[in-house]
């Protein structure tokens, strides 16, 4: 499964979740048995040899749909996840109580295909909040909707291929800074539009023009934002000793973005490129990620020039008692120069992860300087003890502090850089490849920031998740 375990092995540069593939409990028979993050990933077909069908859930994994041929099959799985979560002091202060919750989703998936060359795939999603004072926020509680569902066509060989998709879709790519699917908030993020991928000798490239859903509580009420477009190109090629290159662009069209300096019509286009190394094997003593990008555009009348780099170190002593893992981050985003001219300077984070820094995300990475030392210890195959100390400061003064949903949180009055620090520590138990539990205990020092921008209470929160995939 895609077990917490990697959701707690950090994407330096990026947010907190991990990206991209699962790492397997100690049992996993198999490299082929991986649960994805995006399970329209996971690849069964292996299972047409019925010597290969060794657990519970195999037989619907891979059910022939026409006799004589294996690449005619239906794979179908799923996810039930609860989690609870507490607050205290939420907003600094804005919310003085402590509000406790009970959050539940449920992800069911069909995946259809034809033949070598035409496929569909359907993946539902419910879910449910109880007990939060203030009722469910739009990121907490959805009766019931698609998650994706598209059609897909395609064609070529191993080596060269392309793949056309239409409908609704996840995307989610590199450490998630800019795009991804909020895996950790109980309703996930997804897009309605067109996608293309291809594969190109050593490159992996996707095209998208999309546009995000607008998340409804009710029952399939689940429609496209009228009032943003999304696009863009995103290849990526593996590289000698296990780095990995990715070069992008995207292009993001909001009719009312909304920053410190107020509300108007943006048309963003973002050019970037990272280079990384994360963790393989016990035997890698360092692993690295780098990525540096560049925003232009326009904000109502006036042009955009925004920027954001993140550069994160890590080594393993891999020989050592508990196998311990000592690494740093450090991120900038860009902030407003002068409100009072017509041009823009904050960076827009676009669709990122719903943990980006840890499991509390107490502000966004926007006009942000973020100092982030990290420990990672391993008593067992199956448990990882993580802890972490994050230091913020504004990087420009006269701009705010963001959420991470990218909406202003406090105007940019006072004089204090110094936005606060945030410790954590978050324990994970991989029980089986499929059962996992995780608790997390987070807090928010605030500092001269806050005080000047009152209220500015210390924050609390504690959460247990519990994870279970087929």
């Amino acid at each position: 499964m895609r077990a917490l375990l990697s959701l707690m092995a950090m994407s330096f540069a990026g947010p907190l979740l991990s990206r991209g593939q699962s790492v397997p409990a100690a049992e996993s028979p198999a490299p082929l048995r991986i649960y994805h993050l995006l399970r329209e990933d996971d690849d069964w077909s292996f299972l047409a040899d019925p010597t290969l069908r060794q657990e519970f859930w195999d037989p619907i994994k891979y059910i022939r749909l026409r006799r004589g041929r294996n690449d005619w099959f239906l794979s179908m799985g799923g996810e039930a996840r609860e989690i609870w979560e507490q607050v205290g002091n939420d907003n600094w202060g804005q919310q003085p109580f402590m509000n406790g919750y009970f959050n539940e989703r449920y992800m069911l998936y069909f995946d259809v295909h034809y033949g070598k060359h035409v496929r569909s795939f359907v993946e539902f999603k419910s879910g449910l909040d109880s007990y939060r004072i203030g009722g469910p926020r739009p990121i907490d509680e959805k009766k019931l909707d698609f998650q994706a569902a598209f059609l897909e066509v395609g064609m070529g060989d191993e080596r060269n291929w392309i793949k056309f998709r239409a409908g609704r879709h996840e995307l989610e790519y590199g450490s998630g800074r800019l795009i991804d699917v909020r895996e950790g908030p109980n309703v996930r993020l997804s897009f309605d539009g067109f996608k293309v991928k291809a594969g190109v000798g050593s490159w992996q490239i996707d095209g998208f023009a999309v546009r995000p859903d607008l998340d409804n509580p009710g029952f399939f009420d689940n429609a496209p934002n009228r009032a943003v477009g999304f696009w863009g190109g995103y290849a990526s090629r593996p590289l000698p000793h296990k780095n990995s290159l990715e070069v992008y662009y995207l292009g993001l069209d909001r009719k009312q973005a909304k920053f410190e300096r107020g509300t108007a019509h943006e048309v963003r286009h973002t050019l970037g490129a990272r280079f990384s190394r994360p963790f393989a094997t016990e035997k890698a003593a360092w692993d690295w990620d780098y990525e540096a990008l560049w925003q232009f555009g326009t904000f109502g009348p006036g042009t955009i020039e925004a920027w954001s780099a993140a550069n994160a170190v890590r080594y393993n002593f891999s020989d050592l008692p508990l196998k311990p893992r000592l690494g740093l981050r450090f991120d900038t985003a860009s902030g407003d120069n002068n409100p009072g001219s017509a041009n823009l300077q904050t960076f827009n984070p676009l669709f990122p992860s719903g943990q980006y820094f840890n499991l509390l995300n107490p502000v966004g990475p926007l006009n942000l300087i973020d100092l982030h030392p990290t420990l990672d210890l391993y008593p067992g195959e199956q448990v990882t003890l993580s802890f972490d100390w994050d230091f913020f400061w504004r990087e420009r003064l006269g701009d705010g502090v963001y959420r991470i949903s990218g909406t202003p949180l406090r105007p940019g009055i006072g004089g204090g850089r110094y936005v606060g620090s945030s410790p954590a520590i978050t324990a994970v138990w991989n029980a089986t490849r499929h059962f996992s539990l995780l608790a997390s205990y987070v807090h928010f020092f605030p500092g001269p920031f806050f005080r000047e921008n009152p209220p500015d209470k210390a924050t609390d929160y504690f959460t247990t998740w519990l994870n279970y995939q087929f």
